[in-house]
């Protein structure tokens, strides 16, 4: 949408925001005590309206390593756009384990990559290096949440904001 607007050049990075969770995960009660999860999912459905968005009611938090990785298997292959959809989606809203590297080579499959591609680089740890390379980064520029958005390299967005938010952002940063 804001792709019309403006001339954005996007370059994602991958964050491993809890490289510590456990393979199999870690309920979202632990994760964040305490949170009224009916509230949460309240809130995320309503600003999923407007796109067409519902939300399952998540109740693991995955391991996001395999998926980071995939992602970085997809990116090297022209298909990172379309894969990072469909693992949102998958996550999201089918309340799919994105940590497990049989979900990712079925949604690989389904976007149409080497999924025997994707088994090997996921069995061998490819793209470790790029995920402790970025973590790194993210460090250094004061990152600790997902998702962080920034713009002209000053200007952050921290966690998911509204179009009006990134339309003001963008508009600021163009007339400079």
């Amino acid at each position: 949408m804001l792709k019309k607007e403006f001339p954005i050049e996007d370059e994602w990075l991958a964050y491993e925001l809890r490289p510590e969770t456990p393979r199999e995960g870690i309920p979202l009660a632990t994760v964040f005590p305490g949170i009224d999860l009916k509230q949460r999912y309240e809130n995320m459905n309503k600003a999923g309206d407007p796109y067409g968005i519902s939300f399952g009611e998540l109740s693991r938090v995955s391991n996001s390593h395999a998926a980071l990785q995939a992602a970085e298997y997809a990116k090297d292959l022209g298909k990172f756009h379309e894969f990072h959809d469909r693992v949102f989606m998958a996550y999201f809203l089918e309340l799919l384990d994105i940590g497990n590297p049989d979900v990712m080579l079925m949604l690989a499959r389904e976007v149409g990559l080497d999924h025997e591609g994707l088994r090997e680089a996921l069995e061998t740890d490819r793209y470790a290096p790029r995920l402790t390379e970025a973590r790194e980064d993210a460090t250094k520029s004061s990152i600790t949440a997902v998702p962080t958005f920034i713009i002209a390299d000053e200007q952050k967005i921290v966690g998911a904001q509204s179009l009006d938010v990134f339309r003001k952002r963008l508009q600021a940063a163009a007339t400079k």
